[in-house]
Order: C-alpha cells, then structure tokens, then sequence
C-alpha cells in the first residue's frame, strides 16, 4: 500500500463521519461540551433601564444648575421598582440594579450629593442618560448568541444561564477505547527484567482524549497474542466505543498482532503507511460503526499521530466546527536540512522573538522515543515533504501543544 500524504489520511479518517447525536443536559454539566442547536435568548438583558450605581434618579433638566434642590419620594432597590414617576423637582433614592423609575433620565451618584431630611442636594451636574444600562444593552430576546458546533466554556455557560436557558442540547461525548500491545510492557511502579519496559504511550493518549472532551475507556496493555488481541477489540465493541486507539503491533511483523486481530474481527482497512514522520507506520479503518487508530509503538509517534488524527476525529464526532488544530506562522529558530517524502513534525520550544512574533526552536535530537524532549515542546514546527533547507529567521508554520506564550 503506497504512503498517503497527511491531508489525504486525515480525509479518510473524517470520511463520512457525523457528529454523535443530541442530548439535553443541566448547564452544571455544560462546560466544555459541544451545541448541537443554535440557542436564542429567551430574553432581553438588562430587561429594562437599569441604574449602573448607587445613587439617586433624576431628570437631568432639573440638576443642569448646581447645586440643586430636589425632593425625596422613595427608594428602588433591585428587584423592587418603584410604583411612582419621578416628576420636576423629584429624586427616588436608587441601589445599582434597581429599575429606573419612569420620568428620570439620569443619574447622579451618592457620591455626588447631600442628603438633608427627606431633601437631597445635588451638588454636580449629570447628563441625560449618564449611569443607565439600557434595556436590551447586552442582548434582545430571541437573538442567537451561542452557534451550534460550539465547544462552551465557563464564559459561554454564564451567558447561556443568563439567556435564561436552564439545559443545553450537546451532542453526545465520543467514546474512545485504547489498548496497548507487547510482551515486554508493564505498568509503571513495576519491578521491570531485561528486555522490559515501562508502559506511558496510553497515558498520553487517554489524556488527550479527555482533553478534547472524550470518554475514555483503559483496556490497559495486551500480550502479543492474536487471541488476547481479539478480546481487547471486542471489549471496545461491547462498551461501544466509537473511536479503538491501539498503539504497537500495527505493523506487518511476526509479533504485531493488531492487524491481524482487527482482520480476523471484519476491519475494513482504509490504510497503514502515512507519508509522516514520526509516524509512518499508522493505521485506520473501520469495524462496524467504530473507527479504528492503529498507532505507533513508540511514544512520540503514537502522540504525534494522535494530536494529528484522533483529536480532529474526536472534534468531528463531538459536532465540533473546529475539527483539525490550525497552523500559526513563527519565525524558525534554527537551521534546518532539505527534506525527504515524507512530512515532518518537529517537535520545538517557543521563545518571544524581538517583534512579538513567536521563534520555535526544534529540539536538538527528533529521535521518535525521546518523550522528555516531547513533554518540553510547546509546539510542532511542519515540514512539507520535498521542502527546501530551512535558515534561522524563516518563516515556518506550527501546530502548538500548549496555550499561546
């Protein structure tokens, strides 16, 4: 099977996958899940005139020559409006967030006046309008403010609260079941003898899985045994998962049994040779309605080809409208050789260069089971297959791991 370019592997791993259906839930369980419908304001915020500050309400023709007079007629405290108007010569005491009364159009703030019995001077001016919050300010009912295909943070929760929307309709959390294969892993804290190896690629995987709002589901580590493997595979389908992440044994060797579990359960193989470093052994097909990862035994591979193709699989089934992480230009801090056929993603730390535009600096040695440099970087520095010698200060484009700088 002949190496399939990244964009082209992506296509086919997104090929006709559609996001998980709808499900209502309480806004307490919201953050972080994905809209599946537009949601509206059921609505209008603030609902009416409201006053910004603790002070009094006036008409501002009244206060335009200071130091003025007025006579106190109530108070409007949030909540609780005032059952009058405020007429010439009149002033309500008002608390922020009480109900402008009708006839004022101002406010003056406490700060700004004296009170003398049921008498209030006002001692400076203040223009029409001044200290409001007009009705419908932040938003009117029945206009759509959160989109479907939106990933709702803390912010978004507030405001639909406030829209007055007591559940959201979210598509259903991928579920992502993940195993790995190989006689010579153990579980960390393990007494380890010659020729073994600590376990960590799942750990990395289930992590960012959980990241992208995936349920996860540990089917822990599997011998290199057709039979074993074909149990792992069938505890994925009896949990229905919809996404089967295996790292190791996807290959074609004498001990990777992961093709051969997958082919003996029915996988209907899309491919298992991507045009990437690190990464090129990498799989995926379909059993069923569960899509299927084979990744890389080594721990920078598999990580590599996870962040590049279970995160957008995981963004699409989630009904996600930002499915594949987008590239950001820096400026290359290092140099860089020609190319081969295959793309590369280096993995480098960011520095603030001179002009605030970020520098990535690859990590000296890219060697594919280095996991302390990985853990250091905060970025993937994208190479194109067949791109030319690179020089410290060109351009380049990133994927990064971490937040901005």
């Amino acid at each position: 099977m002949a190496l399939l370019s990244v964009a082209d592997a992506l296509a086919q791993v997104l090929a006709d996958v559609e996001p998980l259906p709808a499900e209502s839930i309480p806004l307490n369980e919201a953050d972080g899940r994905v809209l599946a419908e537009d949601i509206a304001a059921r609505r209008t915020q603030p609902p009416a005139d409201l006053s910004a500050m603790d002070g009094y309400a006036v008409r501002a023709a009244d206060v335009a020559n200071t130091p003025a007079t007025l006579r106190l007629i109530g108070e409007v405290a949030a909540g609780h409006p005032f059952g009058g108007s405020v007429a010439e010569g009149e002033t309500a005491r008002i608390f922020t967030g009480g109900v402008v009364p009708p006839g004022a159009d101002t406010i003056v703030i406490q700060e700004n006046t004296r009170r003398e019995g049921e008498r209030v001077i006002i001692e400076k001016p203040s223009l029409a309008g001044r200290h409001i919050r007009r009705a419908g300010l932040d938003f009117k009912e029945g206009q759509i403010l959160l989109s479907r295909g939106r990933c709702l943070t803390d912010r978004d929760v507030m405001l639909a609260a406030a829209m007055n929307h007591p559940t959201l309709p979210v598509h259903a959390r991928p579920k992502v079941a993940v195993f790995a294969t190989g006689d010579e892993l153990k579980a960390p804290g393990s007494t380890l003898r010659p020729g073994e190896i600590v376990y960590s690629n799942g750990f990395a995987l289930m992590g960012l899985a959980r990241s992208e709002g995936a349920k996860v589901i540990d089917l822990g580590i599997v011998p290199d045994d057709v039979d074993a493997t074909v149990a792992a595979i069938r505890r994925a389908r009896e949990a229905r998962a919809n996404i089967l992440v295996t790292t190791g044994g996807a290959s074609v060797g004498d001990y990777d049994m992961v093709q051969r579990g997958l082919k003996a359960e029915g996988l209907d193989l899309s491919f298992w040779k991507v045009a990437l470093r690190p990464g090129r052994p990498m799989m995926h097909g379909r059993l069923g309605a569960m899509q299927v990862l084979g990744l890389p035994g080594n721990p920078v591979s598999a990580y590599v080809c996870a962040f590049l193709f279970l995160v957008p699989l995981v963004r699409q089934l989630a009904g996600r409208m930002d499915v594949t992480p987008f590239p950001e230009s820096a400026t290359l801090g290092a140099e860089l050789p020609a190319n081969d056929e295959r793309a590369d993603y280096l993995r480098a730390t960011l520095a603030a260069g001179p002009d605030g535009t970020p520098v990535a600096i690859p990590v000296r040695v890219q060697d594919s089971s280095m996991m302390a440099a990985l853990a250091k970087a905060d970025c993937l520095v994208i190479r194109e297959p067949f791109a030319p010698a690179a020089h410290a200060g060109d351009r380049c484009s990133i994927l990064k791991l971490t937040g901005p700088l």
